[in-house]
């Protein structure tokens, strides 16, 4: 059987003196802890019988609020059980979370449950880390279309030059594509224009539509493309009207219209906590003919923004380009919020969702907001936001937010999921990955795990390929790192070990998400260093055969789109999951070290990477995975 290939290390690897097993409405459920709130839940404790438990019992404490025990019955030695209806933990009609743990008990000692990953527990003397339990909306759901999908973000000004569009007279040029360096400030946190650009538009990436489909992908998430200064567009001057320097909003049409022609759709980037001081709303500079609220109060955007008695105003992290915004202004909400405001509008276009920056720190309300535009606007819309922890127990600001309840956000950025990968391959322990990736499928709904947004990088990190060959460049200079490029020997190894990290993108539950250019070899530290030029004609072919590959692979094995998760074996550098959709069973096996690996299995396997039929041994060469299926 496919799912006994492993079988011998998988039952070694789950020997416990304990195990929780919970059951949804009689449907087994064992890498899980999000159900409706309507459920009725079923807790099953079974414990070594030599440890003579005589009770046990359940503390439950929902989140803030007051502990409470319930008993579990003991069904038989060893075993306990408890059926319960999940409003009885809480009643919140919006969903809750809840923490929890075990208690045994026995004639001499009261044992506690500990669990590092929110699914396998072990005892202890003491309180100690619990269990969580996310109770949801009932019958919330996440868009069917990207679950399976495969994801390219750009950063337009850096990808592809193309059409023939204005230039700002305040806008400076730099036409070396090939080896140009983007200006940088001598510190971190330094003072920096921005305003210098490469001529990457979104005609051009028009015209590369079909390399990106090559790649596999079904969908294209664009960072800031609206009006604004700055050549990341992160201070955004107009919502309504896409920059003349990327094409302007014929050109985003344009696009629209050529994705959709290869099955292709379009994410957009909405930075709607803050607007740039250059803007139609602000208005610092002047630039715009209509009063803004650097003008005084007489402006119809004065209430759009915090200011205090002596003219100063609130800015995000305090950088003065960066006003924020106040949602509860008058008309604020209503710009981005209403039904031809800003969510709707591009949705209406023919775009197919958001990924919200700083999400953070935009407040319930106004996310509640967005989840309804533009579910309104389109019942498919995707909404992803920026979030750098597991986003199901997240505090932000002293409050616990409450992103997956069903409201308000489908996806997350996966930060966790590539801290995890960087950690195994650099350390070569897989037990920290195995208990990450645990952690976050029992935490979130399983509607909403199958939509993670798993990055290696992003335009808010140091390229995958500079951190995976490069362990020496933190602390150094912008200077020094503006040039900086891996040796031809670190190189390869790096390229190696992101061939496994990507193999596990591609294969773990959510959805991968390539940044332009790590797929053709792209070098780079923090920003703006991630940001350069995509390497047209000069790109590294094995990467980019690999990453169609698995674009390939994706698309043809269904348990990638929605199939269950479950770690069979994570020891020192070795680590083994399996993908699992009915009877159909795909498995990942990588070797994070710089030896070969031999793994005894029952059976047959074949590695859809390469090709290669294994009989009752699987061999991993050094820096390697294989994603392998029985036969």
């Amino acid at each position: 059987m496919c799912t006994a290939l492993f079988g011998g290390i998988e039952n070694v690897q789950n020997a416990s003196q304990i195990t929780v097993t919970k059951y949804e409405n009689g449907v087994r459920r064992d890498i899980c802890g999000a159900f409706s709130r309507l459920s009725d839940i079923r807790f099953v404790v079974e414990v070594d019988t030599s440890l003579n438990i005589r009770d046990t019992v359940i503390r439950v404490q929902p989140d803030g609020r007051n502990w409470f025990d319930i008993p579990l019955i003991k069904e038989s030695e060893g075993r306990f059980s408890l059926e319960i209806n999940a409003a009885k933990l809480s009643a919140e009609p919006r969903g809750d979370l809840i923490w929890y743990e075990f208690l045994l008990i026995s004639d001499h000692t009261t044992y506690f449950t500990h669990t590092e990953n929110n699914c396998t527990a072990t005892l202890r003397n003491c309180n100690s880390d619990r269990f969580c339990l996310l109770l949801t909306k009932e019958d919330s759901t996440t868009p069917d279309w990207f679950k399976g999908n495969i994801m390219y973000q750009i950063f337009t000004d850096r990808f592809c030059r193309g059409g023939n569009v204005p230039v700002r007279d305040d806008a400076v040029i730099n036409p070396d594509w090939e080896n140009g360096i983007p200006q940088f400030a001598a510190e971190v946190g330094g003072h920096l224009d921005n305003n210098e650009f490469f001529g990457g538009t979104l005609y051009g990436i028009a015209d590369k539509l079909d390399y990106i489909a090559s790649l596999g992908v079904g969908v294209i998430y664009l960072n800031p493309i609206f009006e604004a200064y700055s050549n990341h567009k992160y201070d955004t001057a107009n919502y309504m009207k896409v920059d003349e320097m990327f094409g302007g909003d014929e050109a985003l049409d344009h696009l629209i219209t050529e994705a959709d022609k290869r099955g292709i759709r379009i994410i957009l980037d909405g930075v709607f906590n803050h607007t740039g001081n250059d803007s139609l709303y602000f208005n610092a500079k002047g630039r715009y003919p209509e009063k803004g609220a650097m003008q005084g109060k007489d402006s119809p955007y004065y209430t759009w923004y915090n200011f205090t008695p002596d003219g100063k105003y609130e800015a995000w992290w305090g950088i003065e380009i960066l006003p924020r915004l106040k949602h509860e202004g008058k008309g604020c909400s209503e710009y981005f919020l209403g039904e031809n405001g800003v969510i709707a509008n591009y949705l209406k276009k023919g775009t197919a969702g958001w990924r919200l920056d700083v999400a953070d720190e935009l407040s319930d309300p106004f996310l509640d907001g967005i989840g309804k535009a533009a579910k309104s606007a389109r019942n498919d819309a995707l909404i992803i936001g920026e979030v750098w922890e597991n986003a199901a127990i997240k505090i932000a600001y002293g409050k616990r937010r409450r992103y997956f309840l069903g409201d308000q956000l489908d996806s997350v950025m996966n930060y966790p999921f590539r801290n995890a990968v960087i950690a195994y391959l650099q350390l070569g322990d897989a037990s920290v990955l195995a208990d990450t990736l645990t952690e976050i499928f029992a935490t979130y709904p399983r509607q909403n795990a199958h939509c993670l947004m798993n990055i290696l990088g992003t335009h808010d990190t140091e390229r995958i390929l500079s951190v995976l060959g490069d362990d020496e460049f933190d602390g150094l200079s912008a200077t020094d790192l503006s040039t900086r490029r891996l040796s031809e020997e670190k190189k390869q190894r790096a390229v190696s070990l992101l061939k496994l990290a990507s193999a596990i993108q591609y294969t773990v539950y959510g959805v991968p998400s390539v940044y332009y250019g790590d797929e053709a070899g792209m070098e780079g530290y923090r920003d703006p260093f991630c940001r350069m030029p995509y390497p047209w004609g000069r790109e590294d072919s094995e990467l980019r055969e690999h990453y169609e590959k698995l674009g390939r692979i994706r698309r043809e094995e269904d348990v990638f789109r929605d199939g269950e998760f479950e770690v069979v074996y994570a020891n020192g550098p070795v680590l083994i999951y399996k993908r699992k959709a009915g009877d159909k069973t795909v498995y990942l096996a990588a070797n994070a070290s710089d030896v070969q690996k031999k793994i005894e299995i029952t059976g047959r396997c074949t590695d859809l990477l390469t090709g290669d039929d294994f009989c009752n041994r699987l061999t991993l060469p050094p820096c390697s995975a294989r994603i392998v299926k029985a036969l």
